[in-house]
């Protein structure tokens, strides 16, 4: 009797052991079983979510890449306009000068700048007198010989033109009266000196052609002498208002 109680026991015994071993068993399980599923679930989560930030900064990074095309054809746009405004000062600037030239070449033509530069000199003198002359007129300086020098250097080349150091200018009004010539109002006596700035070679090239100037002077008896390579200066004859 004793034998068959101490049986039941150990299957008792027994019974809890198992029933101990298979909750913990089945507690361990269902634990597995339910962490598997969360980090299934969590990392679908984190792949989907990854995804769409990723599709996001594509995006993004292609709207920046469409705004720096656009800035990059606007800035060339502008740098366009600015070469453009650039040229057209140059330009100004260029006419500028050109108008500045030519009012400074006015200024000297009309004699409104005193000018310095190599010419060429010419000196007219009045005849030696031959008592046996009917007219003694066919011995003296007349302001048609001071025309001619005058017109034959301009002809020549000449950029301005003095007589006995007065400049003279288109609308200069020359007469001569007996011994004496008068210029624009003031007289000078003879010798006359006709300055002339420009090429000195070309110049007296031009007053000794052959049956030129200067052998017409001749001829009327006037003693002419030319002066070449000599620095001339000249005052201006009116100043600017």
């Amino acid at each position: 009797m004793k034998k068959l109680h101490l049986n039941n026991r150990a299957k008792w015994s027994k019974s809890i052991i198992f029933s101990l071993v298979f909750l913990v068993l089945g507690f361990m399980l269902s634990y597995s079983y339910s962490l598997s599923k969360s980090q299934e679930e969590t990392g679908d989560f984190t792949g989907g979510a990854f995804f769409e930030q990723e599709e996001q900064y594509r995006k993004e990074l292609i709207e920046q890449q469409e705004r720096n095309k656009a800035l990059r054809e606007e800035l060339g746009e502008k740098q366009a306009a600015v070469q453009k405004f650039e040229q057209s000062f140059l330009e100004g600037e260029s006419h500028e000068t050109d108008f500045a030239k030519e009012a400074e070449a006015l200024r000297h033509a009309l004699g409104l700048l005193p000018v310095q530069g190599s010419g060429l000199v010419v000196t007219l003198q009045d005849g030696a007198y031959n008592p046996d002359s009917v007219n003694p007129n066919d011995y003296i300086v007349h302001e048609s010989h001071i025309f001619q020098v005058i017109n034959e250097l301009y002809i020549s080349g000449a950029e301005a033109v003095s007589i006995n150091g007065q400049r003279i200018h288109a609308n200069s009004h020359i007469v001569c009266t007996g011994p004496v010539i008068t210029v624009d109002g003031v007289q000078y006596p003879a010798p006359f000196i006709i300055s002339a700035i420009g090429k000195p070679d070309v110049l007296a090239s031009s007053m000794k052609l052959a049956g030129g100037v200067m052998d017409q002077l001749v001829n009327d008896n006037v003693v002419v002498t030319l002066d070449e390579g000599q620095t001339i200066s000249m005052p201006a004859f009116l100043t600017e208002s």
